[in-house]
C-alpha cells in the first residue's frame, strides 16, 4: 500500500505529531511510505524516510529537502523544467490546531486529495471540547457536567473542588491543571488562558474507572481495537502524554465484562456513525457505577493508537479501501446560457 504521512503543523502539539510519525515509520514498515511535512509557517517538505529522525526537524534539516505546493489530487514538487506529483493516500497525522480543528480537511477536500482523517464536521466536533459537549446531548451520550468559562469574563465556579481546569481547543494535557481548594483556581486559570480564550470546568472525579477504545468504519462495518484500561496517576499531564505518543508496544486487553465492553462499543458507535466516517479516532471514557460517560474524542490519535490493534497494518489499509468520497456539484453553466439566448447575446 502507498500511503503518505502528513504531519507537523502550527500548534503546540508540533512536536508530538513528529513523534506519532516517526513511530508510524517503524508501524507500517510493510508499506510504500512517503512523508510530508508541514512546517510552523505552512511550508510543505517532502521528507526522506531515511531522514525520519527527531534531529532532521530541531536543527531545521528539513529546509534543505524539496519543497512541496498543493494541486488537484496531489502535492507537486516543482522544479525550473518540470514538476513531479506526489498523489495516492494521505494519512493526516497533524495533532492539535491545523490538523484537528478542521484546516487540513478543508485543504485537501478542496484540492480533491484523498486522506484518512476526520472531515471538517467531525473536527468541528471532537477539537472544542464545548461542542463536544453539545453533541454528546443531541446523540444521547453521557458526559461529565461542566462550566464554560472566558478569559475576557469569568466569576467564581460552582462546580466542587476538586476540580480539573482545561483549554477548550487543545489536547495532550497542555494548560490542564487540577484544583483542590480556591486559592489554587486563578493560578490554574491563567495557566489554561495562556492557551485559549475559553475553558472548560469539570468536577475532578476520583476512583473512576477509565477505558480507552479506537475503531473505525470501513465498508459500513465497524471494526474496533481492543479496550484499554490505561495504568494513570491523577492524570497524564504533558510530559508523560508526550512520551505516550511514542507508544508501539501493544497494549493489554482490559479485564472487564462482556457487558460493559457491549456499553462502550455501542457509545463509540454513537459517537462515531454519520459523522467520522474515513477516519480513525480513539474515544476515551468513565465508567461511574456502571454507566459510561464520553471523556473525550481523539480525532487523530497518537501514534493513530496502533497499539490498540492486533494487526494496526491491516487496519490502516482497510480503512484506506474505503474512503468517503466528496460529491462536488457539476457546472455546465446552463443558467448562464438561458439568459444569454434570452437576451440575444
Amino acid at each position: 500500500m502507498k500511503l503518505t504521512i502528513l504531519f507537523g503543523g502550527a500548534s503546540f502539539e508540533h512536536e508530538i505529531s513528529i513523534v506519532s510519525a516517526i513511530t508510524l515509520k517503524e508501524k507500517l514498515s510493510d508499506s510504500d511510505l512517503s512523508f510530508v511535512f508541514c512546517d510552523q509557517d505552512h511550508t510543505f517538505y517532502l521528507i526522506e524516510p531515511s531522514k525520519m529522525r527527531a534531529t532532521t526537524f530541531s536543527k531545521g534539516e528539513y529546509k534543505k529537502m524539496p519543497k512541496l505546493v498543493l494541486s488537484k489530487g496531489a502535492f507537486t514538487q516543482k522544479s525550473m523544467f518540470s514538476s513531479k506529483e506526489h498523489a495516492g493516500i494521505f494519512l493526516n497525522l497533524i495533532h492539535g490546531a491545523d490538523g484537528e480543528d478542521g484546516s487540513i480537511a478543508a485543504l485537501l477536500d478542496f484540492y480533491s486529495i484523498k486522506y484518512i482523517g476526520p472531515r471538517i464536521d467531525a473536527s468541528v466536533f471532537s477539537y472544542d471540547k464545548r461542542y463536544t459537549k453539545w453533541l454528546c446531548n443531541e446523540r444521547g451520550i453521557k458526559s461529565v457536567k461542566y462550566e464554560e468559562l472566558s478569559s475576557k469574563e469569568h466569576s467564581n465556579i460552582k462546580i466542587p473542588y476538586p476540580v480539573i481546569i482545561k483549554p477548550a481547543r487543545l489536547g495532550s494535557s497542555i494548560g490542564v491543571s487540577i484544583v483542590k481548594e480556591e486559592g489554587e483556581l486563578d493560578y490554574a486559570l491563567d495557566s489554561a488562558f495562556e492557551y485559549d480564550k475559553s475553558v472548560i470546568v469539570e468536577p475532578f472525579l476520583e476512583g473512576v474507572k477509565e477505558y480507552n477504545l479506537a475503531g473505525f468504519m470501513a465498508n459500513s462495518v465497524m471494526h474496533f481495537s481492543i479496550v484499554e484500561e490505561p495504568h494513570k496517576e491523577e492524570f497524564l499531564d504533558f510530559e508523560k502524554k508526550y512520551m505516550d505518543f511514542s507508544r508501539s508496544d501493544r497494549a493489554l486487553k482490559a479485564d472487564i465484562s462482556a457487558e460493559l465492553e457491549s456499553k462502550l462499543k455501542k457509545t463509540f458507535i454513537k459517537v462515531y456513525k454519520n459523522l467520522f466516517e474515513g477516519s480513525l479516532i480513539r474515544c476515551d471514557f468513565f465508567v461511574v457505577e456502571g454507566e459510561v460517560y464520553l471523556n473525550e474524542i481523539n480525532p487523530i490519535p497518537g501514534s493513530m493508537a496502533n497499539y490498540l490493534f492486533e494487526d494496526f497494518q491491516a487496519s490502516i489499509e482497510l480503512l484506506a479501501n474505503s474512503l468517503p468520497h466528496a460529491k462536488r456539484a457539476k457546472v455546465n453553466y446552463d443558467y448562464i446560457h438561458s439568459i444569454t439566448k434570452a437576451k440575444g447575446k
